[in-house]
């Protein structure tokens, strides 16, 4: 696109560029949604098997991956032992020889991160289900020391659809105390990571409009 810019004598700055770029955005967001998504479905398969050889990875996410991968799939064999790498790096499978074999089994670490992805998708399934009227809020107070571990839980809460009322507290209509108890026990956090249910807020009719509420 930009070398047509030239041609067209249109300057190569703002806003031709600005849409370049947020074309490019749209292309990263994309890959990285797809990386994580064969990370998930690697962990899953490692997961439900407790180990798997690593020549099985591939057949077996390609079951849940057939749309993602559409006409790369040429490529998920690449793709499956790349995002186990990862997972390796995160400690959350650990790769094992047994009788001349290659292996790929999961840790604690990623039973753990399995559960939570698994209590998220539950959790966005939850979407626009009956409410019972009350409130859960996420409270946390994680020091500057800690700033990994507090980005993190944000990050979790945002993927889990919570909405930020203040900078450390967080709301969410419907049961989600196993999440809250997966990442405490999964970071180590104690009561610095609070869970509460209330039957009101005042001034809430914005946040039943966010999570369409009734």
């Amino acid at each position: 696109m930009h070398k047509d810019i030239h041609k067209n004598n249109i300057p190569y700055s703002t806003p031709w560029r600005r849409i370049w770029n947020m074309g490019n955005v749209e292309r990263i967001a994309d890959k990285r949604r797809r990386r994580r998504n064969i990370q998930g479905a690697v962990l899953a398969a490692v997961g439900i098997a407790g180990i798997l050889a690593v020549t099985m990875i591939a057949p077996n996410i390609f079951q849940a991956l057939p749309r993602l991968m559409g006409k790369k799939r040429y490529k998920l064999a690449f793709q499956a032992r790349t995002a186990a790498s990862r997972l390796a790096i995160k400690g959350h499978v650990r790769f094992v020889e047994k009788n001349g074999k290659k292996w790929i089994e999961i840790t604690d670490a990623g039973k753990r991160a399995l559960s939570i992805e698994q209590e998220k998708a539950r959790l966005e399934a939850m979407r626009g289900n009956r409410w019972d009227k009350r409130y859960r809020l996420v409270m946390f107070d994680i020091t500057q020391k800690r700033k990994t571990m507090r980005d993190s839980v944000r990050h979790i809460l945002r993927e889990c659809g919570f909405l930020r009322l203040q900078n450390s507290v967080w709301v969410f209509p419907y049961d989600c105390e196993e999440l809250i108890t997966l990442v405490k026990s999964d970071m180590r956090i104690g009561k610095e990571l609070l869970y509460a249910v209330v039957d009101s807020i005042e001034n809430d009719a914005w946040i039943q409009r966010h999570f369409g509420l009734q």
